[in-house]
């Protein structure tokens, strides 16, 4: 039986990812607590485990008197004798105790404290495997997706975590069993055990997989300066490189669009605008404009950041971008106001079909701002 014993709890922490030591150590603290309540709680039962010897040994602990004071813990002299032939008054003997006669109610105490003891560990656990990720990127296993509120539950290593449906990639559609890239942007230790807060929106997970996917990044030859990010949609990256010799958009962008493909996959098939930094705000905020061509900017207020592009007038659509978007990941990527307008100064709405007209005015109001168009 205790060779059976040994070899289910060594499956037990296999499959649990808990150390052994700390297994026996809870079933050892559980058999005391169990048996404890047959002598009213007297701290007078003891357990050793002993996995060398494959020997799992029960035993109270009584003092040998000749006149009994409390039966929980003093023991006779002539029934000390049947433990030990040279017990006298004062000595404290050992009595071995079977397990097999356990009862109903011990053996129910044992399972809980046993199965609180696992529970400890791998709150313990988790929170090790969440803490080593924090502020990174894991890959996770889709493992559930609740189709009521769309959150789905993913497994990271040997923890689960739950990716909200927010924190999910717009019209991203997730199934159970796949492989999907997530930020841990937070580990915090809750009531019901340690919780990884992980997102897909994340701008962090964008610098992240360049990070990871271009080794000039993590080499530090290129350097990313800002992220902005409109998850599902399009996403702003400004990189540097100290190094002449070393083109910094190129190197994200890699052979034939390798590097930034592979990014975009992952992304399902968000858009990823990777533009120059620039410490001059003016050349910066030009190339936070791309695609669109810009033909001056002109620097209206320094302290409160704020600056007018002109572009060319076939380009004032595209520096705008859809619904503003082009204009507000250049506002967010550059943390400047930017107003754009044409070189004519005349702000009209190209010919478009009557049903567009009214998005295209709308467009091209919200530039007046980008700040409030952000809000």
């Amino acid at each position: 039986m205790n060779q059976e014993f040994f070899d289910a709890v060594q499956l037990m922490a296999a499959e649990k990812g808990i150390p052994v030591e700390f297994l026996y150590e809870k079933i050892a603290n559980a058999l005391v607590v169990a048996e404890k309540r047959n002598f009213n709680g007297k701290d007078v039962v003891f357990c050793d485990i002993d996995p060398e010897k494959k020997e799992l040994n029960v035993y109270l602990r009584k003092n040998v008197v000749e006149v009994i004071d409390d039966e929980d813990t003093d023991i006779l002299v002539d029934a000390a004798k049947k433990y030990k032939k040279t017990a006298k008054p004062g000595d404290i003997i050992e009595i071995p105790l079977d397990t097999k006669n356990f009862g109903r109610i011990d053996a129910q105490t044992a399972k809980h404290v046993i199965r609180q003891g696992i529970r400890d560990a791998e709150r313990g656990r988790n929170m090790e495997e969440f803490k080593t990720h924090n502020q990174e990127i894991v890959t996770a296993k889709v493992s559930n997706i609740n189709p009521i509120n769309g959150n789905a539950t993913v497994e990271i290593g040997r923890a689960e975590a739950v990716l909200p449906k927010g924190e999910q990639i717009p019209g991203e559609e997730l199934h159970d069993g796949d492989l999907i890239k997530v930020y841990v942007v937070d580990v915090k230790e809750t009531e019901k055990g340690p919780r990884a807060l992980i997102s897909r929106t994340y701008h962090g997970l964008v610098r992240r997989l360049f990070e990871t996917e271009v080794p000039e990044i993590s080499e530090g030859t290129v350097e990313i300066k800002e992220v902005a990010r409109e998850a599902g949609s399009r996403t702003k990256i400004a990189v540097f490189s100290s190094d002449e010799k070393v083109d910094a958009v190129g190197a994200c962008i890699g052979a034939r669009g390798a590097r930034v493909g592979k990014i975009v996959d992952m992304l399902s098939g968000e858009k990823i605008d990777i533009v120059p930094y620039d410490e001059d705000p003016a050349r910066f905020i030009s190339n936070a404009l791309a695609p669109a061509d810009v033909v001056d900017v002109i620097i209206l207020d320094e302290e409160e950041k704020s600056c007018r592009a002109i572009v060319p007038d076939d380009q004032l659509s595209l520096a705008i971008g859809n619904k503003g978007q082009n204009a507000r990941l250049a506002a967010k990527l550059t943390g400047w106001k930017i107003d754009i307008n044409p070189v004519s100064g005349k702000i009209e709405p190209a010919p478009v079909e009557e049903a567009e007209e009214a998005e295209a005015v709308e467009a091209a109001e919200a530039v007046e701002d980008v700040e409030e168009s952000e809000e």
